[in-house]
């Protein structure tokens, strides 16, 4: 009988085929680079505590309804991988992470600073048996300065960056994005750290280390917030569903519920006033740029307010499109993902998992045509590969797999 274990996945048709990854980080940030890593085909191998696996297992409900106790968290950052339970505080395990490492091209961790040294993991160690290898270390908040020692947090990152003062209406609270939009921000600065390194290595053979921060990697993609602050010496202010300088740029009430209007230049401004009956508003000197439209944003409202709150959201909607301005509605998650644009981009994918259970995953939004992203393996069992990893790139026998399983530096399935 075929152990659905060790049984191979389809050839990987990935630009980055060939590579492999050693993936030694867990929840979010770092199992999302190497996510995206493994999707664009490179082979990935996370490392799990044995017993424990990845903290995200168990942040359910809900959870997946394979039977398998994984929670449905788990799933959004774990494809493409295979997981092995290894126990790296003991001597034997830390052994099997350097032999696997000196086999690799990248490794992903996310301890904090110092916290693989005391288990000679470091990049020190493994760069002395890999030179050429890449490494990429996501921490709160990096591995220098005065916080460096602190652990970080999506939720405490999103306030300490300023995200949060700049996110929700004006006249309430600080509030998170509703997503762990740090975490995911840091894992795609990561994956674009290790593409650089990887051309550097190309073209010279040198390894690298790559020192990414939460807190760095979120105040850079604060964008023009953070370009108002360094350069005019503004503050940005929580604006709700507004924009800081395109009007209109919002949701609006229609007759029947909001919809959303997203102007964004002077000739889109023209059609919306056409579609409204408001062709003067084009040509009244307040309105007729953004500029004006941004500094006289009061006074416009009560101008389209009114006149958008007379139509019914899906007559409007359609008037938009038909018209070439940008709009639409605010769609719940279970909507979006319904969407026929959703489906004619095929973005969602049903994966098997070796239990026989299907799980539904959001693909590669990258569509690239000679080196398409592919979908090898569902997110993996707790420490399902274990025998198969250790045979295959460590080139250990039963008995000496076996003998590391007596010691617990592993688990095997």
């Amino acid at each position: 009988m075929t152990d659905p274990h060790n049984s191979a996945p389809p050839t990987s048709t990935g630009p980055l085929a060939g590579l492999t990854v050693l993936d030694l980080s867990r929840v979010l940030a770092g199992p999302w680079c190497a996510q995206v890593l493994g999707d664009l085909g490179a082979e990935v191998i996370k490392v799990e505590q044995p017993g424990m696996g990845d903290d995200t297992r168990k942040w359910g409900p809900p959870f997946l309804p394979d039977g398998s106790g994984d929670a449905s968290y788990y799933a959004c950052a774990n494809r493409n991988k295979r997981s092995i339970a290894v126990n790296i505080a003991t001597p034997e395990g830390a052994d099997v992470i350097r032999g696997i490492a000196a086999k690799a091209d990248i490794v992903i961790e996310n301890f904090r600073p110092g916290g693989l040294a005391k288990y000679g993991l470091d990049y020190s160690d493994l760069r002395a048996i890999k030179p050429d290898l890449i490494w990429c270390s996501i921490t709160g908040f990096g591995h220098t300065g005065p916080e460096k020692d602190r652990g970080g947090y999506d939720f405490l990152i999103q306030g300490m960056s300023g995200l949060m003062s700049v996110t929700g209406a004006p006249d309430g609270p600080p509030t998170k994005a509703g997503v762990p939009i740090a975490d995911l921000l840091t894992g795609l600065w990561a994956a674009i750290s290790v593409l650089g390194a990887l051309h550097h290595r190309t073209q010279t053979g040198e390894g690298q280390q790559i020192d990414l921060a939460m807190l760095d990697g979120t105040i850079a993609m604060l964008g023009n917030h953070w370009a108002s602050a360094l350069n005019a010496g503004a503050e940005p202010q929580r604006m709700g569903n507004q924009h800081t300088t395109i009007v209109p740029y919002q949701d609006f009430a229609c007759a029947d519920g909001n919809v959303l209007v997203a102007s964004a230049n002077d000739q889109q401004f023209r059609r919306l006033c056409g579609i409204l009956g408001l062709d003067e508003l084009a040509d009244d000197p307040r309105f007729a740029e953004i500029k004006g439209r941004a500094v006289n944003r009061a006074a416009l409202m009560e101008y389209l307010e009114p006149a958008i709150a007379k139509w019914q959201s899906d007559d409007f909607v359609e008037a938009m499109h038909a018209a070439k301005v940008p709009g639409g509605k605010v769609n719940s998650i279970p909507q979006a993902l319904a969407l026929p644009q959703v489906a004619a981009r095929e973005l969602v994918k049903s994966l098997s998992r070796s239990n026989g259970g299907t799980v539904k995953v959001v693909g590669f939004p990258g569509q690239l045509s000679e080196t398409p992203a592919d979908y090898r393996r569902a997110p993996p069992l707790a420490g399902e590969n274990t025998r198969e990893v250790l045979r295959e790139v460590l080139g250990m026998d039963d008995a000496k797999i076996a003998a590391l399983e007596q010691t617990g530096a592993i688990e095997t399935r």
